[in-house]
């Protein structure tokens, strides 16, 4: 389900009959990028990467475990003076926007909301800055690794996609608003039942 590591970021789970294979990659796309260049050695049957997100969506519930389909490297392109040229202006090669890729139907899976996301460097906390990105991209959530797992995994892997919990709604920072610990309870409980009957 998940992926194998070397050292202190891996760890082999034997739950019941099933072989499971974390990677813990560290915050951050090129820390991903890197573990999972790195690491991925084998196939799978199924590849998720897991984690929390921010939401710009103030009608999702903190703590709702979602379906991230899609995922864009946000912050590619250029500044051209006020205005922001999204990679796809600048005919350069490469890619940029990422997607899930499964062949095979997981009914927990196919039961979470599925929504579109960005991958960043710098988390957003400014209402300018916010209101930019929404315009660009229509965001439904962020985080930092997503975009650079999709993009490791693509042309490797049949099945993978990327399952996250909300902690934080996407605003001016504060984060005595946030709800981790409920984000990491739910997403932890989701795991659990998944791979305790799908997998």
């Amino acid at each position: 389900i998940a992926l194998p590591t070397i050292g202190m970021n891996n760890a082999n789970i034997d739950f019941e009959d099933k072989d499971i294979q974390v990677l813990i990659t560290g915050v951050g796309m090129v820390n991903t990028a890197f573990m999972v260049g790195r690491y991925t050695v084998q196939d799978f049957d199924l590849v998720l990467n897991v984690g929390v997100c921010g939401t710009f969506d103030k009608k999702i519930i903190l703590g709702e475990v979602l379906h991230i389909v899609n995922d864009t490297l946000s912050e590619m392109g250029a500044e051209n003076g006020n205005e922001f040229l999204t990679y796809d202006k600048l005919n350069l090669p490469g890619d940029y926007q990422f997607t899930n890729n499964l062949i095979r139907n997981f009914a927990l899976i196919e039961s979470l909301n599925k929504v579109s996301a960005i991958t960043v460097n710098k988390v957003h906390g400014n209402d300018s800055s916010i209101n930019m990105i929404k315009h660009l991209y229509q965001p439904v959530v962020e985080s930092m690794e997503g975009a650079a797992f999709f993009a490791a995994c693509n042309n490797r892997y049949e099945n993978y996609t990327q399952i996250r919990a909300v902690s934080n709604y996407v605003e001016k920072r504060d984060k005595s608003k946030w709800q981790m610990p409920l984000a990491i309870k739910n997403l932890n409980d989701f795991l659990i039942n998944f791979i305790g009957n799908e997998i």
